[in-house]
């Protein structure tokens, strides 16, 4: 059986499988259907310093290769997650990421303050990409020098290791990676979701209420795996890929161009078992390619013709 264990910027993980921030809500509804501990760890949904409850509905449309969402980052704020939530995920022996974000640098330093000592928390993932909320969120994502003060006051605020979420629509994702590192980022996610629209011909009226979200599933896998590939050519951090994954072969195409982990999403909604399915998929096909560690086949893409 081949060794499946990762490190992720000091985040252990028993094996390279996550989920995606936003698509697993933290973790309850899902225990019905499989081991929580199973997984590698669990990513929560984001979390601010106070409640906030989101964009107003519709919020889902489904389209042709996945789905565009703009819940707009719901959830309880910062104490009721961790004095509600946690504690189910703690006994249920679920090593937790903490999706965190804010309206301004201030809210995301005292966030990651707030989850240090935290036990079950092994790490933070820090959201700065988000396309359908007005503020924070993607406004900090897409621009590098705004970018690298979120990580520096996350980075100076906490000791966990802390992993920033990156935005695709940026025309080169190499800075921001290298901006990441520079400023204490232990490892770098990505991608976020695409930004999109859908509108109903019938009404002549966008089917989001927020006219705007943020696209994932299968049709977004390419891209991402482009933008994975471009960072790990300038990463000297872990990375954690993300996008339209919903087989073994998603998975390893990831780690195929240098990723150490990988987050099923949207997925999910369809399957609910599908992260431990895709596990145990990567498994079976490593064992049958006579490969004896996950980690030997990381970033062992044959290299182009041409330099890029």
């Amino acid at each position: 059986m081949a060794k499946m264990a990762v490190n992720l910027g000091g985040m252990q993980m028993k094996n390279p499988i996550t989920v995606a921030s936003g698509t697993f809500a933290y973790g309850q509804e899902y225990a019905q259907f499989f081991d929580l501990s199973r997984l590698g760890a669990i990513t929560v949904k984001g979390i601010r310093a106070c409640p906030w409850q989101g964009n107003p509905l519709p919020r889902h449309a489904e389209v042709p290769g996945g789905m565009i969402n703009a819940i707009g980052l719901q959830g309880p704020g910062v104490e009721a997650f961790i004095r509600d939530d946690m504690p189910f995920l703690v006994e249920h022996n679920a090593p937790t990421i903490v999706n965190i974000w804010g309206t301004s640098i201030d809210e995301y330093a005292e966030v990651a303050a707030a989850f240090t000592g935290v036990e079950g928390v092994i790490g933070l993932e820090i959201n700065v990409s988000c396309p359908n909320v007005k503020e924070g969120g993607a406004s900090f994502g897409t621009q590098v020098d705004t970018f690298t003060e979120v990580v520096r006051a996350v980075r100076a605020a906490t000791p966990l290791p802390i992993m920033p979420k990156l935005a695709p629509n940026v025309p080169d994702v190499k800075p921001f990676v290298r901006a990441a590192q520079a400023a204490g980022a232990n490892a770098v996610a990505l991608i976020n979701t695409v930004p999109a629209m859908a509108v109903d011909i019938e009404t002549r009226r966008p089917i989001l209420a927020n006219t705007f979200g943020g696209l994932s599933g299968a049709g977004i896998h390419p891209i991402a795996v482009k933008h994975v590939y471009e960072a790990a050519q300038v990463a000297e951090v872990p990375l954690l890929a993300m996008g339209g994954v919903f087989t073994a072969k998603d998975a390893l195409d990831f780690i195929l161009v240098g990723a150490t982990a990988v987050a099923v999403g949207t997925a999910t909604f369809m399957d609910p078992c599908a992260p431990i399915k895709i596990l145990e998929e990567m498994e079976a096909w490593l064992d049958a390619h006579g490969i004896a560690d996950v980690n030997d086949f990381r970033g062992t893409l044959e290299k182009p013709l041409r330099k890029l």
